[in-house]
C-alpha cells in the first residue's frame, strides 16, 4: 500500500555543478557535511542581520542537491542563490518534474529519495520523487502544530523573524560550529548570550471547529501583559510566538491567558524541554 501523500505547496530546487558543496556550505545555517546517505538536513538562509529569508530541507541524489522548499518562495530562493553564485560552478533551477511528499512510515520507493524528517523524528518521512497521482496530505499541518514545529511560509514570511524565535536551534536547523554562513555573527551572538527572549510554543484551546480557532496574527494577553501572537492554527491547537519573560510574569501573577476573548493554555513543545 502506498503511504505517501503530496504536500501541494512545496517545490524542489536543484543545485548542480562541481562547486555545489562549497557553495551551499558557505551560505546556509546547517552543516552540509552532516548529511549522510539516506538522510537530509534542515537549514535556512538568513539575511546578514540574522533573520530567516527561507527555510528548507536539503537532500543529495545523483550529483545534485535537492532543496525541498516553500513553493511560493521557490523563485525568490533561486534568485537569491543566483546572486551569491559569482564565479562558483553551479547551476540553480526549479525542477518542475519533482514533487514533495510525506509518509508516517518508512516508504518503499523505486524513484527519487526518501529520508526521515531532519527536524523531528515524530514528523515521519519526506520523499522527493517524480510527480504523479496521489492523495494530498491534509493532516500535515495538524501533525506539525501538535508537535510545535513552525515553518516558513505557513507561520511567518521572509525577513520577519530570527531562528531562535521559531526554535530552529532545537530543530536541527542551525550549526554553531560549522564556520561561516550568511547571518552567522548575529545568530551565534544571540545563542551565546544565553538569554532567549522569544520562543514558539503550543497554544491549546477548547472545542473543535474553525469558529473556535483564533485568527492567525491575533494577540495573546494575560492580564496587563501582551505575550505575543498566533502563528499557525489547527484543530484544537495553534502555534504562538511569545515573550518568555512576560509569560513568566503572567504565571507569577496568576493571570489567565486569552486570545480574542477566548481562554488559551500554553505548552512548551517536548523537544524544546529536552534542549
Amino acid at each position: 500500500m502506498n503511504t505517501s501523500k503530496h504536500i501541494a505547496d512545496r517545490a524542489v530546487v536543484r543545485v548542480t555543478g562541481e562547486d555545489r558543496h562549497a557553495f551551499l556550505q558557505g551560505l546556509v545555517t546547517q552543516d552540509i557535511d552532516q548529511m549522510s546517505e539516506g538522510n537530509a538536513i534542515f537549514s535556512a538562509l538568513l539575511t546578514p542581520q540574522g533573520k530567516i529569508l527561507f527555510d528548507f530541507m536539503i537532500a543529495e541524489r545523483d550529483d545534485a542537491f535537492l532543496i525541498d522548499c516553500d513553493k511560493g518562495a521557490a523563485p525568490a530562493l533561486v534568485k537569491r542563490l543566483t546572486l551569491y553564485k559569482l564565479r562558483a560552478k553551479v547551476a540553480i533551477d526549479i525542477d518542475e518534474t519533482l514533487a514533495v511528499m510525506t509518509s508516517t512510515v518508512q516508504p518503499a520507493i523505486t524513484q527519487g529519495t526518501a529520508f526521515p524528517d531532519p527536524r523531528l523524528p515524530a514528523l515521519g518521512w519526506r520523499i522527493i520523487a517524480p510527480k504523479g497521482a496521489g492523495d494530498r496530505d491534509d493532516d500535515y499541518d495538524l501533525r506539525r502544530v501538535a508537535l510545535g514545529v513552525p515553518e516558513f511560509g505557513r507561520d511567518f514570511g521572509a525577513d520577519d523573524i530570527f531562528p531562535l524565535d521559531v526554535n530552529y536551534d532545537a530543530l536541527n536547523g542551525v550549526s554553531y560550529s560549522k564556520g561561516c554562513f550568511v547571518g552567522q555573527e548575529v545568530a551565534s551572538r544571540m545563542k551565546r548570550k544565553g538569554e532567549i527572549r522569544k520562543r514558539t510554543v503550543i497554544a491549546e484551546y477548547d472545542g473543535q471547529g474553525a469558529e473556535l480557532a483564533p485568527d492567525k496574527g491575533a494577540t495573546l494577553t494575560a492580564g496587563d501583559f501582551t505575550l505575543g501572537h498566533i502563528l499557525s492554527v489547527a484543530k484544537g491547537a495553534a502555534l504562538a510566538l511569545i515573550r518568555l519573560d512576560r509569560w513568566d510574569k503572567a504565571k507569577a501573577a496568576g493571570a489567565n491567558i486569552e486570545c480574542e476573548g477566548r481562554p488559551l493554555r500554553l505548552r512548551v513543545p517536548d523537544y524544546l524541554k529536552q534542549d
